[in-house]
């Protein structure tokens, strides 16, 4: 289980998201058998939507954070619901790059700069609320900041890591979103700068034992923050047979009776790996269904 810990600055003009996510980042690298780099690409824009997800209010509400810069590993995708839990997916599971100039994994190379951060957020309205951005550095962090500054309006700062062992498991991985409100003070701003310099980056802080909740206190250090939510966040499939089945009933009548002439249709969830299998009676009864839809 991961861990998202929500704190708020006394005045209430600044609140800090922080999560821990090995364990989800982890299951990440255990279903999409991800390289190193991706594995730290992928984990942190799965953090970065969870700590997104977290800030919204209804229960069935949900975000999906894509970006794409034209690199080796492709489209990302991140979706999250509104307690944090959250499912990813990689276009390209595995790129080898050398390192960074810093000796690093090159997240910045593997995803590429070239391109987009979209974020679309469903809150039961009509229409879901869609931003969009181009990538400013491909690194994510820097781009979740500018997506929420320039789309959203809201000034924050996001920092988010991920530390793989040479055995490709996640040694560390964790996050935090500093969102400021209208009203914060040009002190706090101030403070939270300086906080900000003084901290050591978030895998350094979770391997020297440092917490989700640590993490958020130590942003808002000096405005007398408070904990406001505590919870355990997981990596978590939506997926089912009926959804499956609602999406090959979209497909139509003559695309399902084409299908029934295979011995077996497999579909297959991109982001927990679940094959679920149709035999041709199965499918032959969706094309009916299909065609009633249709005449309906």
């Amino acid at each position: 289980m991961g861990r998202i810990v929500r704190a708020i600055s006394a005045d209430a003009s600044v609140v800090c998201s922080a999560i821990d996510g090995k364990d989800i980042v982890n299951e990440i690298e255990r279903i999409h058998k991800t390289s190193a780099v991706v594995t730290a690409a992928l984990g942190r824009l799965a953090m970065a939507a969870s700590l997104m997800g977290f800030g919204l209010k209804g229960e069935k509400d949900s975000v999906t954070v894509r970006i794409n810069g034209g690199g080796p590993c492709g489209a990302l995708i991140a979706v999250a619901d509104s307690l944090g839990n959250v499912r990813a997916y990689v276009q390209n599971a595995v790129v080898e790059i050398p390192l960074n100039k810093f000796g690093k994994l090159d997240v910045r190379g593997a995803v590429g700069t070239d391109g987009y951060v979209s974020v679309v957020k469903d809150m039961g309205l009509k229409e879901p609320y869609c931003g969009q951005v181009p990538i400013v550095s491909g690194e994510i962090a820097e781009d979740i900041t500018n997506y929420l500054a320039t789309s959203e309006q809201v000034p924050s700062a996001c920092a988010l890591g991920v530390l793989v062992a040479p055995d490709l498991s996640v040694e560390q991985a964790g996050g935090f979103i500093i969102e400021l409100l209208p009203f914060a003070p040009e002190e706090s701003v101030a403070a939270i700068e300086e906080n900000i310099k003084k901290m050591s980056s978030v895998t350094t802080l979770l391997r020297s034992g440092k917490t989700a909740a640590d993490i958020a206190l130590m942003a808002l250090e000096g405005l007398e923050p408070n904990i406001l939510d505590d919870f355990n966040v997981a990596y978590r499939c939506t997926c089912s047979r009926e959804k499956v089945e609602q999406a090959l009933l979209s497909t139509g009548k003559e695309e399902l009776e084409d299908m029934a002439k295979d011995p077996q249709t497999q579909v297959e969830c991109h982001f927990c790996d679940k094959k679920y299998v149709f035999t041709p009676d199965e499918i032959r009864a969706l094309a009916a269904k299909a065609a009633e839809n249709t005449e309906g």
